[in-house]
């Protein structure tokens, strides 16, 4: 199937009103089909009559009925009702649904996902951790959320270049040199090497707070750095080495690769001919010793772009990256994801770039603080947990809860269902929630069993393993493809009817960048799955009505298993 119903539903509606109306000048996007989210409306609804009533002065009732009656409706729909004062409900046909259900049974690794990204790169910038800090629990956004936006694309059948652009060039490295040669403790760096980085920066720096000749000497050494200095770029370089093992170790355990990993550091030498360019073509001017860009006309703050002292900065590199970006992957767009406070600066890059020529697509996909229920983060009053001991922490707890859930599975088999337990669930509890608002994390919700939750949803797929291992030891002599799936019960339809609208909850959270729509339509999956299974018999149904239940309860799994899996997430058959 090369469209969604959505799609193949409002391509249907537009061709109805255009021929019902030839002279109106329809335009496409006010003429659209959604799937429905209340029962009694249909399976999916059209809302245009309403919106064209003033344009073609006739009562919207009036106009429903004239487009349903002016083209046939595609064979996917049996039904069509119009309903109040001009709403199109569209219900599709049993026989089609089953035919459906059947094919994407034949091709369940994509369940009719349609490869919609065909032809297109998009480069992808997300986690961007910072050389000589730790990653912590408010680091996890970014790359969880950049990670799926990651995978959604790829299955959508884009080239996607990933790109960890680590922060790791920068005034402090000056400040952290000072540091390493004065604060050092090779013992604590061996134990605990990002720790102990941290740690002598924090002490150069409250060195440097009360002496200026400090300060200046971390200058100096960033300058020697800047400039090739032997010895400061080997230290620089072990800052790099240390950092990475750390940040690798996490990955690992996340699950998260990249195409690429390159710092600001890998741009630095662009940076001088990207000055030269703009101050050129007028796009940089120069104010008070620095060179910066009026954005004016875009309602944003001035942007600098080389401070007084000569010295390029944040925007400098980004600007120079786009730049390098643009002419390595011609992409037909450049994807940030950073959290809210950076929305200005990106604004300031994309109005400065887009003066400069570059036509790609450039979007940042902002996201909202992560805190703990008592407040935001903060070093100061001891609450930012590392990443490391919150993924420790994760493990910890579903290690109890699968121990308690199935006592006789094999030592070894809990600890690795235990790992895709707890690192689902703090992925989850991240990814349920909308992008752009704030998130106050809690493990109460994070490892909850019977609410909005990766163990939950991991539970619903490990039952219907069960349901197929129990169905396959009763009846080994029997092959479920040979028996027809069936939608007999109002529950059977139901879940027939959402499983239909996957492509349509993927193609929707990746273009909107929002993984929560995705999570959203797995959860009223699962909870559509848990009334069926309530509400009939399953290996107590007679023949052929058995199979086709069991089948469903397989395309039921592999949607989960799908889903999951593009959000980072396992799927274990046992919990």
């Amino acid at each position: 199937m090369l469209q969604t119903l959505e799609q193949e539903f409002s391509d249907w509606a537009f061709a109805a009103f255009s021929a019902a109306f030839p002279d109106a000048a329809l335009v496409r996007d006010e003429v659209s089909v959604v799937a429905t989210s209340e029962k009694g409306f249909g399976d999916y609804q059209c809302n245009a009559a309403m919106g064209l009533a003033r344009v073609l002065k006739q009562a919207p009732r009036a106009i429903a009925e004239a487009a349903v009656q002016a083209i046939e409706a595609p064979k996917s729909v049996g039904r069509i009702e119009i309903a109040g004062p001009g709403f199109i409900n569209l219900y599709l046909d049993e026989g089609w649904m089953s035919t459906r259900l059947e094919q994407l049974s034949a091709e369940p690794d994509r369940m009719g996902v349609p490869e919609a990204g065909a032809g297109r790169t998009v480069v992808l910038d997300y986690s961007s951790p910072n050389i000589a800090k730790r990653m912590h629990i408010g680091h996890i956004r970014s790359t969880v959320i950049g990670n799926v936006l990651d995978r959604m694309h790829r299955f959508l059948g884009y080239r996607v270049i990933s790109d960890n652009h680590i922060g790791d060039w920068g005034t402090q490295f000056g400040i952290l040199i000072m540091g390493y040669r004065e604060f050092l403790d090779e013992d604590a760096l061996g134990r605990d090497p990002v720790g102990e980085l941290e740690r002598i920066y924090v002490a150069s720096s409250e060195r440097g707070a009360s002496d200026e000749e400090w300060m200046n000497q971390a200058r100096e050494e960033l300058r020697k750095l800047q400039q090739g200095d032997p010895e400061n770029t080997e230290i620089w370089t072990r800052f790099l080495d240390l950092s990475r093992g750390e940040f690798d170790a996490i990955y690992e355990q996340l699950g998260v690769t990249f195409d690429l990993e390159r710092g600001e550091s890998y741009y630095r030498e662009r940076v001088p001919g990207l000055l030269d360019s703009l101050k050129e073509e007028g796009i940089a001017r120069e104010s008070e010793g620095a060179q910066v860009v009026f954005l004016e006309e875009e309602e944003l703050p001035v942007c600098i772009v080389q401070k007084s002292d000569g010295a390029s900065n944040y925007a400098t590199t980004d600007l120079a990256t786009i730049q390098s970006r643009v002419e390595e992957f011609n992409p037909d767009a450049i994807v940030y994801v950073t959290d809210k406070r950076q929305q200005t600066h990106f604004k300031q890059i994309f109005a400065i770039a887009s003066k400069m020529g570059v036509s790609t697509r450039l979007e940042h996909v902002w996201f909202g603080l992560m805190s703990l229920p008592e407040g935001a983060f903060s070093t100061r009053d001891g609450n930012v947990i590392p990443l490391t001991a919150l993924l420790s922490e994760a493990q910890r707890r579903a290690q109890k809860l699968v121990e308690g859930s199935s006592p006789g599975m094999s030592p070894e088999e809990q600890e690795n269902v235990a790992r895709a337990v707890g690192i689902g669930a703090v992925k989850y509890a991240d990814l349920s929630q909308n992008p752009q608002s704030d998130v106050a994390f809690t493990w109460e919700k994070a490892m909850s069993m019977d609410g909005n939750s990766a163990p939950y949803l991991q539970y619903v797929y490990a039952r219907i393993s069960s349901v197929c291992d129990k169905y396959n030891d009763q009846f080994p002599q029997l092959d479920l493809e040979n028996f027809p799936i069936l939608l007999i019960e109002a529950v059977e339809r139901q879940v027939a009817a959402h499983l239909l609208r996957f492509p349509e909850a993927l193609l929707r959270a990746c273009r909107q960048y929002r993984p929560n729509l995705l999570a959203d339509y797995l959860y009223e999956l699962s909870q559509n799955y848990n009334r069926f299974y309530q509400g009939v018999p399953f290996l107590k149904a007679e023949e052929g009505t058995r199979e086709s239940r069991v089948r469903l309860c397989g395309l039921v799994a592999k949607t989960l298993q799908v889903g999951l899996g593009l959000m980072g997430i396992e799927a274990p058959e046992r919990i």
